[in-house]
Parts: C-alpha cells; structure tokens; sequence
C-alpha cells in the first residue's frame, strides 16, 4: 500500500507516517500523524496482530485521520494521530519493547502524544513514559486520568441521548432496548449507564470472560449467541463497541434498529454506508463524535488532570451531537456529513490562526 501517489503527492492527507523498528525487542510499529493544525497529535497505541505490514498501515492511517476528526469536534486544540505496534501483544509485549516504542515517539519531540488504544493498557503507559514525556492515559498515581474507557462510554451515552431526542423526541433510552456489540472496556460501562437509564440491553461478546462479567454483574442483560443475532433482534438502538466495520454491506441490510450509536472507531466498513443507513431510516451518529471522551479524558492530563472538568467536557457531547442532527437535516446531509463538514471548518478556521506571526 502506498501512502503517496505517483506524481509524488500525499495520497491520504497525511503530514508525517513514521516506520519504528527495534530487532532486538521485536518492535515493529507505524505513528501516522493525520493533521497538526489545531495542536500536537493525539491518538492511542493500538497493539495487534495484523496480517501484514499493509494491514497495520492501512489501519493506522484511517485512525489518525478519524482522530484529526474526534479532536476537533472535541473542541480539543489538539491534532490527529495513531499508532499501531504489529505483534500479538499476549505474546511479545515486553518492558523492552514498549521502552524502545517510547524513545520513538520521544523522537518526533512532541508532534505526537500517545495514550492505550486496542492492546494496550493504562500499565504500559506507565513503562512507555520511562521513555517519553509525551504520553497520556496514564494511572492515578503517577498523575494520569486512569481508564480512559469511563469517559469514553459516558460520551456514547451522552451521544444516545441526543439521538433518542432527534427521533422519539425525549434525552431519554428509558423503555428502549439498545444492543451492545462488545463489553469490553467500553461496553461494560456503557450497559450500566443504560440500565440506570431504565433502557433494557442485549448484548454479545467473543469473549467468554466478558459474558460471565455480564451474567454476575448485570443479571438482566440478555446475552445472545453472536453478532447477527444481535442485529435482527427487535433494537431501538444498536451500539457497536468492539472493533471497526461494524456497519458494512451485510449487517446493515439486516439491522431493525433506528439508532446506531456506539463506542468502536471506524464503524463504517467503506463510504457510501452512511447513505445506505439514512435510506432505510436508520439515523447513524458519527461514531469519532460520540466516542470522543475518551480522548478528552487523557487530553486532560496534559493540563494536569482533573476529572470532573474532563467529565463536563465530555457531557458536552449531547449537545455536539445534537448540534449535527439539527445541521444534517437543514441541509439535507447525512449527519456524517455534516460532522466532517464541523470538523474540517474548525481545523481551517482555528489552524489559520497559527500564520499570525507572534515574534
């Protein structure tokens, strides 16, 4: 996969893509730097094992980019970037190894801060911050904002909220049934935001660990076998919270829901997915705007973290999101649309300011 086109231009927009190795540990990681216009890039490391170099490429690029997105729309002065380490992390994650990843983003000398993402936990942070000052979402006592995953999930809800309002016209999921793809790290506090919200939850995981967290934990969920199940069951909402492509040419013929709203990133499997879903009516939150607490959770940190600020921060979500319905229908875009339209006019207006010569 080429990152330049042949006459030699960027082919994906991005500033900088940088190639990490360390032999000796068994690092192998790519930073992509989508857009440094509003601030320095900030993204997690997601740690993975990919089926090829392309693979880990073509994902880190669409994942800076989406962040040069989410950060923006946050109202965060802070740009995009992503990282991904290619390797299956239960089997060569080592002090080393994410040592030796840290000296590579201490190099790009504050152009990129990064925080956990896929495979990569408050913990390793900590290790990664032995290296570099330019890590986030690291744990309490070392002055971090801790589990990112809480503010993330409070966004989502925050993000379900405004989209209840926009199509049954109450901030309310109380009497709705929401299924959850994943209760991971996101999910699990998200089903429990839910519930005390008085919506009902059907839920499914591959991981068998997270359903017996389900059963004990949340009794009332009703667990099914798998995604397809979870799709044609009678939802009023479908959050997507597990990996990317979630709403693809397959799935989305079969979804009953009327809201997809959820905390994975890149949910859309290709473009021209959003049309399909405002086709068959289905109102889809553009997944960088709701899932955006967490990034405003460790960006945070940077000023010297606080959580209830971090907290109000991402309860402004709702009425981001509503913000963009509202935009969407008065222009008679998809709110994808009209979210990108958001990002990318902040990014312009804000960004310009950096060519004001301040001696």
């Amino acid at each position: 996969m080429g990152v330049f086109d042949t006459d030699g231009t960027d082919a994906t927009g991005h500033e900088q893509v940088v190639f990490c190795q360390d032999r000796q540990t068994g690092l192998k990681a790519i930073i992509g730097i989508y857009s440094t216009a509003l601030g320095p890039a900030l993204g997690g490391t997601r740690f993975y094992p990919y089926e090829s170099e392309d693979a880990a490429l073509a994902d880190v690029l669409k994942l800076s980019r989406g962040m040069a997105y989410k950060n923006a729309l946050a109202g965060l002065d802070l740009g995009g970037g992503k990282a991904v380490i290619w390797g299956d992390p239960a089997r060569v994650k080592s002090e080393g190894l994410l040592r030796a990843y840290g000296r590579f983003v201490e190099s790009l000398h504050g152009r990129y801060y990064t925080a956990c993402d896929v495979g990569t936990y408050v913990p390793d942070m900590d290790v990664i911050a032995r290296e570099t000052r330019y890590v986030t979402g690291r744990s309490l006592e070392h002055g971090g904002a801790g589990d990112s995953s809480i503010l993330t999930a409070w966004g989502v809800f925050q993000g379900m909220r405004a989209a209840a309002e926009h199509t049954w016209g109450r901030p309310t999921l109380a009497g709705k049934t929401v299924g959850i793809a994943g209760l991971g790290k996101v999910g699990k506090y998200l089903a429990g935001h839910l519930i005390e919200d008085g919506a009902a939850v059907i839920a499914t995981d591959v991981n068998e660990a997270a359903l017996s967290w389900a059963r004990t934990t949340y009794p009332q969920i009703e667990l099914v076998a798998g995604t397809e199940a979870l799709i044609t069951s009678d939802l009023d909402v479908y959050a997507p919270c597990a990996l990317g492509g979630a709403l693809n040419d397959d799935t989305v013929p079969q979804l009953r829901a009327k809201v997809v709203t959820g905390g994975a990133n890149n949910q859309l499997a290709h473009p021209g997915i959003e049309k399909t879903l405002a086709e068959r009516g289905i109102l889809y939150t553009p997944d960088y705007l709701v899932n955006a607490g967490g990034v405003i959770q460790v960006a945070d940190e940077i000023e010297g973290f606080n959580f209830e600020r971090a907290k109000l921060r991402a309860t402004g979500i709702f009425d981001t999101t509503r913000r963009i319905l509202q935009m969407a229908d008065s222009e008679g875009v998809a709110p994808a649309v009209a979210a990108d339209r958001l990002a990318e006019q902040r990014m312009a207006e804000v960004g310009r300011l950096r060519s004001i010569y301040l001696g």
